[in-house]
C-alpha cells in the first residue's frame, strides 16, 4: 500500500514522481485527481488489411455465412408446408423442432454474418466525433451524407458482387419466417364458436389426468389443487386443440372464504373448478397460492382471486377464469352440470362475437 506521503512498500509515488507532468494533484496527496487522455495506441493492422488472400478468406466466410442464412429461411419454408403440426404430439413436436431450427439458422447466419464482416472485412480505425450543437446546418448535413457514402464504400460492397447477392437474398428472404406462418394461418377457423363448446356436458365425471380416475368429493381436502378432465376423454374422437379446452383445475376452499361465484350452486361444499386456460393469451394457469387463494400464470402473470369468482387482481389477463359447474353424483363423485356457459381461452375471441 502506498503512504500519503513518500514511496510505499508496494510501489507507491509521491508528488515529486509527478513533477513536471500535467497531472492534477489533490493538496496533501499523491494520487491524481484526473489523467489526461491517453489517445488512441498505434494501429495493428490485421492479417486481411495486409494479405489480399487473407481478406478474401474473409469474404468468402461471410458468404457462407449469409449462406447459411438463406438455407435456414429455406428450410423454415420447406418445414411449415411439408411438416404440418397434425393432430397427435409427435407430429407437433417435429414441425416445432423443424420450424424453430429452420428460424435458428436463419437468424443465426445473418447475425454471425454481419459480426464476420464488420470485424474482418470494414475499417477497423478507431474514430470519433466533437460533440456538437444539436441543430447541424447544411454543411454539416451534406457531411454527414457524404459520411455515409463514404461507409459504404468503405464496406466494399460495391465491388463484391457474390457478397452483395448473399446479404441481398438472406435479408429478401428472413421476412418470410415471420410472415409466411401469419399470411398462412388467415382463413382459418376463427370462429368465436369454436371456444363456446368443449367437452364437458351435463353428468360428465370429473377424472384425474394423466390416470382416468374419478375423483369423489370426500377425496379432495381444503387447499389441495387437483388437475381433471373429462371422462372418457382418451377415448373420444377430438381434435387435440379440443382435448386442450377441456382442462380443469379443481380446488376446494373452506365454504367461508367463498366471496362469490360465476353462477349460483356452481360449486358443490367449498370445492370449485376453474378452466385452466388463462384469459390472457392461452398458457395453462397452474400455480396456487394458498392462503391468498390466488391463481398464477407463469407466463406473464396474470393473477385470479378463486375465491371471489376468478375475478382477475393482477397482470394483463381481461377477464376471470371461466367456471365449470359441478356438483355430485348418487355415489358422491365429482360431476359437471353443464359445460362452460362461456368461451374459454384468450379474451381476443370475445372480439368477434
Amino acid at each position: 500500500m502506498s503512504t500519503p506521503h513518500g514511496h510505499g512498500h508496494d510501489g507507491g509515488h509521491d508528488a515529486a514522481d509527478f513533477a513536471g507532468s500535467d497531472l492534477v494533484l489533490r493538496e496533501g496527496d499523491a494520487t491524481p485527481e484526473k489523467f489526461e487522455n491517453p489517445g488512441f495506441g498505434p494501429h495493428r493492422p490485421r492479417k486481411g488489411d495486409v494479405d489480399p488472400a487473407a481478406n478474401k478468406k474473409s469474404e468468402r466466410q461471410v458468404v457462407a455465412l449469409f449462406t447459411i442464412s438463406i438455407l435456414g429461411t429455406i428450410g423454415f419454408i420447406v418445414a411449415y408446408f411439408a411438416l404440418r403440426p397434425g393432430e397427435t404430439v409427435d407430429s407437433m413436436r417435429v414441425s416445432n423442432l423443424a420450424l424453430g431450427l429452420g428460424l435458428a439458422f436463419a437468424l443465426l447466419g445473418i447475425g454471425l454474418a454481419a459480426v464476420h464482416w464488420a470485424k474482418t472485412l470494414m475499417n477497423d480505425h478507431e474514430k470519433f466525433e466533437h460533440r456538437h450543437a444539436q441543430r447541424s446546418t447544411d454543411t454539416v448535413r451534406a457531411e454527414a451524407v457524404q459520411a455515409l457514402k463514404d461507409g459504404a464504400e468503405d464496406s466494399a460492397i460495391g465491388r463484391r458482387g457474390v457478397l452483395k447477392g448473399a446479404l441481398v437474398s438472406s435479408l429478401a428472404l428472413f421476412p418470410l419466417t415471420i410472415a409466411l406462418p401469419l399470411i398462412g394461418e388467415i382463413g382459418e377457423d376463427w370462429n368465436i364458436n369454436k371456444f363456446k363448446r368443449t367437452l364437458w356436458a351435463r353428468g360428465k365425471k370429473l377424472v384425474l389426468d394423466p390416470t382416468g380416475e374419478p375423483i369423489k368429493a370426500s377425496d379432495v381436502t381444503i387447499g389441495s389443487v387437483v388437475h381433471v378432465i373429462p371422462e372418457d376423454l382418451d377415448e373420444a374422437e377430438a381434435p387435440l386443440d379440443e382435448k386442450a379446452k377441456a382442462i380443469v383445475l379443481l380446488i376446494r376452499l373452506d365454504p367461508r372464504d367463498i366471496v362469490s361465484e360465476q353462477g349460483e350452486g356452481w360449486s358443490y361444499d367449498g370445492i370449485v373448478a376453474y378452466s385452466k386456460v388463462c384469459t390472457h393469451v392461452g398458457c395453462p394457469v397452474a400455480l396456487y397460492e394458498q392462503q391468498t387463494h390466488h391463481l398464477l400464470c407463469p407466463c406473464h402473470q396474470s393473477t385470479f382471486d378463486v375465491a371471489d369468482a376468478c375475478k382477475v387482481v393482477f397482470g394483463p389477463a381481461s377477464r376471470p377464469l371461466p367456471q365449470l359447474p359441478i356438483t355430485v353424483d348418487d355415489e358422491g363423485y365429482l360431476v359437471a352440470q353443464s359445460d362452460f356457459h362461456e368461451p374459454v381461452g384468450p379474451s381476443f375471441w370475445e372480439r368477434l362475437r
